[in-house]
């Protein structure tokens, strides 16, 4: 069975996507620690992000950069976080937070609410 991840990039599953080219998908996290919080993934699907192709690897950090770059443009934070995290998606994926300190990548803290609205106007000003 596909994972949600490549059910979202089937179109299958709605996500506020930021940027798409022919490899790689990033779309803004349902559960943001922060506005701006991004997921960035292949388009194929492999669980674990070390046992992607050194090609496929080296382009979704390069893709990650290109989206981190615009998300540090429009939030003004500090530095954006880049962590590889998380066991309960099996699709290789790079969580990018905008930060100002080192507690904003706390994944045990609660989690922001945001509008459906919300979230529309952050892809919009995030995109590439």
């Amino acid at each position: 069975m596909a994972s949600i991840f490549s059910r979202i990039v089937a179109g299958e599953i709605p996500s506020y996507k930021v940027a798409e080219d022919e490899r790689y998908y990033a779309f803004l996290d349902i559960n943001p620690l922060a506005k701006g919080h991004t997921l960035v993934i292949p388009k194929v699907e492999v669980d674990y992000i070390f046992d992607l192709d050194d090609e496929t690897l080296a382009g979704l950090t390069l893709f990650a950069k290109r989206v981190a770059h615009k998300i540090k443009e429009q939030t003004g934070c500090v530095k954006v976080a880049m962590v590889v995290l998380g066991l309960e998606v099996a699709h290789a994926h790079i969580h990018l937070i905008p930060m100002n300190s080192e507690k904003d990548v706390d994944f045990s803290a609660e989690k922001l609410k945001l509008t459906p609205e919300e979230f529309t106007q952050i892809a919009k000003d995030l995109a590439l």
